[in-house]
């Protein structure tokens, strides 16, 4: 008895019942479950309703023949691999490779010899062993690829509640922040804290990389620029807040005392007084900040600067300017700037130009028009990469 025949399935197709009968009888002492079919179109129909590890059809029977089964046999929706062999008379190649090129796994010539009959279905039994086993690893595969997108969506959920409200009052200003990760997981962050109760602090940050370790490293910022927690956040000193310039400062130190990995990032941090609309701003290796000024005309921010976490001794300098009335402060990331077109990238014109065209929008509106402009850009909604925005409008009549 074959040792791996116990419980398989195989069907006979034989016109000749004498034939049939001899190798059913045959398999039945090797461990086979038999079935027979005198003709193509009956094995074709116990096919159907059964599904059986092998076949052994002949080639010529009335009706269909053996390759004609064959490739309906394939035809069939079946979870498990079906070995099939074609049994003839023919020998010579041509007639092998019309067998095989019907969907046919082997070929026996008669007078089958059992012998050769037992290992080609030994042969048969090996491929079937490795078809079962690949389905297993691919069921685990399944399971795990499940379990991990749930694992993803659930991170990606807990990184968006780290997220301040899309559009927030802030006594005499109002913040508009964007935020759409381009996978699962992204590596941007943007927010803002009270630094005094007439002084904020704004900030966009996009982590070098993408995927879980970009994530982690944005929700370690978040902990670290968070409101909730003065005490732990590092633009605080003794309770009392840094400079823009000391906060960059800080963190770049702390970044590179401590990196473990290739993560860096770049960033604009921004300290704004609501009173009189004074903001000191660093911008690390991060695009240029737009004003926009009462007249609609944007005008670009800062000389570059460093990215932080690379340059231990890297120096940082703050930029000074002055919101009026109605002024308009945008923070962009490098998704936007970036994002590719059909014409090429947006860069800082074609964003120019998207503010001004935003200019009277507000609030939700004006996010989800950056976003409309965007992927018209693009001529797509799926970005390549994070986007990320803060748009800080200075209206003091607000806090009237």
């Amino acid at each position: 008895m074959l040792q791996s025949a116990q419980n398989r399935r195989i069907l006979v197709a034989d016109d000749s019942r004498a034939q049939r009968q001899m190798l059913a009888l045959q398999l039945s002492r090797w461990g086979y479950d038999v079935s027979e079919a005198g003709s193509g179109q009956a094995a074709l129909a116990l096919a159907r309703e059964h599904e059986f590890d092998m076949v052994l059809s002949d080639w010529v029977m009335p009706g269909m023949s053996g390759p004609d089964f064959c490739r309906a046999f394939r035809a069939l929706p079946r979870e498990n691999y079906g070995y099939f062999v074609l049994v003839s008379a023919k020998s010579g190649k041509s007639a092998v490779a019309d067998g095989l090129a019907s969907g046919a796994d082997d070929f026996l010539t008669k007078p089958i010899d059992p012998a050769e009959l037992q290992a080609r279905l030994h042969a048969g039994e090996r491929i079937l062993r490795m078809q079962a086993e690949l389905r297993r690893r691919n069921s685990d595969l399944q399971r795990l690829y499940g379990a991990l997108q749930r694992d993803l969506a659930e991170a990606r959920r807990l990184q968006l509640s780290l997220l301040p409200e899309p559009v927030i009052r802030l006594g005499a200003g109002e913040a508009t922040f964007l935020m759409q990760p381009s996978g699962h997981l992204g590596g941007d962050l943007v927010g803002w804290f009270p630094l005094t109760p007439d002084r904020i602090a704004l900030y966009s940050i996009d982590v070098s990389g993408h995927g879980v370790a970009a994530a982690l490293m944005a929700a370690r910022l978040a902990a670290l620029l968070s409101g909730r927690s003065p005490e732990q956040n590092i633009a605080f000193q003794e309770g009392r807040p840094l400079t823009a310039q000391q906060v960059v400062d800080r963190l770049n130190r702390l970044l590179c005392a401590d990196q473990q990995g290739d993560l860096y990032l770049t960033m604009v941090y921004a300290d704004v007084s609501l009173a009189d609309g004074l903001v000191s701003l660093v911008q690390a290796g991060h695009p240029h900040p737009l004003h926009l000024t009462h007249d609609r005309c944007p005008r670009q921010i800062g000389q570059g600067g460093f990215p932080v976490g690379l340059i231990p001794d890297a120096s940082y300098a703050a930029i000074n300017l002055r919101l009026h009335p109605g002024d308009r402060l945008i923070i962009p990331s490098d998704g936007v700037t970036e994002c590719p077109g059909p014409a090429g990238e947006l860069g800082d014109h074609g964003l120019a130009a998207l503010i001004r065209h935003s200019a009277a929008l507000r609030g939700t509106v004006l996010r989800d028009a950056l976003l409309a402009g965007l992927s018209r850009h693009a001529g797509t909604v799926d970005f390549p990469d994070d986007i990320s925005a803060v748009v800080f409008d200075y209206r003091p009549a607000l806090s009237a």
